[in-house]
């Protein structure tokens, strides 16, 4: 038996090159293995158009029945329709198979338990880990449990996902829409061709694992091109591009300008607060503090939290917190079990842009005018635990907190500087009150941490 590469198991997922590090005999004994950690009897299991997904879900599904436990297909999904159905259903637990935004040679797992909460690397992941490579699955697995049924879940996904607007409040926009042949497109016409009044331009809505186009993480710049160029020539309302399992939500405004995701939590954290007076909205260390900013004036509660779907989602449910973003592009909503969807975003943004009358540009003017965010800057490192070090020394005359990585917060100026979880990298994220200010404190700090 070939040794299995044990940092497939990352912090929110199981995730490697296919074949080498990961393929279907690795996914058959992650099957057994997850089944025996949460004791299921049922589980759903669906997969993104990665070429070889269908091979990884076919032999995860194998390894769940050879425990007993009874396998429910829902095909080709996005990763919020497998929360969404597994939620909705009552289900001891699902897997997707994705590798998200990475590159077509990737593959991967998202897995959660009951109520759509995340595995993570420190409960379910890591346990998961220690039974495949002590290898306690790896003989054939023998008599297999109940057969697969075959479930549908697009329609209902989308009567779920609209049930968050007034689609009578909607207004004629045109949006122009990047799927970046990703899973993007199925929930997209499962939900906007209810929805007369938005018209959409459709790019790249052909389902193909190879993403001939572009890949499929618009966080990256270089992957917004053809979107924000095609945004202008349409003279569209609004812009609106997912990433490869379109779980996360990324914005285009009208004049072509890209939104990070902290714009958006702010301001739609705000309409949760104006609804929902005391509400309270997660959102991440690395964000403006526009979130905050906005959320307290609207009369809620912004409480923050350390970076990953895993940890936001459980945030969430001990809160109580009605919305959470991340600047990833992660949003979450409380009548969504807690766990992040990419479609809602959208819907809300045109709910959002009917009742304010004004473009999506003219909302934002002001946090573009006074938050000066840097975006994420990764530095490659050699030692990083010296670099934070050399960070709190500089900086000992501020506020210093370690809830996430290092946050030094001044009263004009505040940035966090967090580890990856797997590569040697820093990732710095810092926000002024002048664009000038904020480009002279990015870089002193990359001198300092790339020492």
């Amino acid at each position: 038996m070939t040794a299995i590469d044990a940092g497939i198991f990352k912090a929110y997922d199981i995730r490697g090159v296919y074949p080498g590090q990961l393929n279907a005999q690795i996914a058959r004994q992650v099957g057994c293995a997850f089944v025996d950690y949460l004791g299921a009897t049922r589980i759903a299991v669906g997969r993104d158009i990665r070429l070889s997904s269908p091979e990884i879900a076919g032999a995860f599904a194998l390894g769940a029945r050879s425990r007993g436990c009874q396998v429910i297909d829902i095909g080709v999904a996005s990763t919020d329709m497998l929360y969404y159905f597994v939620a909705q259903h009552e289900l001891e637990g699902g897997a997707i198979i994705t590798a998200s935004h990475n590159p077509k040679e990737w593959n991967g797992l998202k897995l959660v338990r009951q109520g759509s909460l995340a595995l993570s690397g420190d409960a379910g992941i890591k346990e998961i880990r220690a039974a495949v490579l002590a290898g306690r699955y790896a003989e054939d697995p023998g008599e297999l449990g109940p057969a697969s049924e075959r479930q549908e879940v697009g329609g209902h996904y989308a009567e779920h996902c609209l049930s968050f607007i007034d689609a009578a409040r909607l207004r004629p926009t045109r949006v122009v829409m990047d799927a970046a042949n990703g899973m993007g497109a199925v929930g997209a016409r499962a939900i906007f061709e209810r929805l007369p009044m938005v018209e959409r331009v459709e790019m790249y809505f052909e389902l193909d694992g190879t993403f001939p186009n572009h890949p499929a993480d618009p966080l990256e710049e270089h992957n917004r091109r053809d979107i924000v160029a095609r945004v202008r020539a349409e003279r569209a309302d609004l812009g609106i591009a997912w990433d490869g399992d379109a779980d996360r939500c990324f914005f285009i405004d009208d004049t072509g300008e890209y939104v990070p995701g902290d714009f958006v939590t702010a301001i739609l954290g705000e309409s949760f607060c104006l609804r929902e007076p005391g509400a309270r909205i997660i959102y991440d260390v690395r964000a403006s503090r526009a979130v905050a900013d906005r959320v307290t004036a609207a009369g809620g509660q912004a409480l923050i939290n350390r970076v990953g779907h895993a940890f936001i989602k459980k945030r969430m449910r001990d809160e109580n917190a009605a919305f959470g973003g991340e600047v990833s592009g992660h949003f979450y909503f409380r009548e969504n079990w807690y766990a992040d969807n990419g479609m809602i975003p959208a819907l809300l943004m045109l709910e959002l842009l009917a009742r304010d009358g004004r473009p999506l540009s003219e909302i934002l003017r002001p946090l573009r005018e006074h938050y000066h965010i840097s975006g994420e800057i990764n530095s490659l490192v050699a030692d990083a635990p010296a670099s934070l070090a050399r960070l709190c020394e500089r900086y000992a005359d501020a506020r210093v907190t370690a809830l996430d990585g290092i946050s030094i917060d001044y009263p004009d100026w505040h940035f966090n500087v967090r580890p990856s979880n797997t590569e040697p990298l820093l990732r710095l994220n810092l926000e002024a009150c002048s664009q000038a200010d904020m480009q002279r404190h990015r870089d002193e700090l990359l001198e300092l941490i790339r020492q």
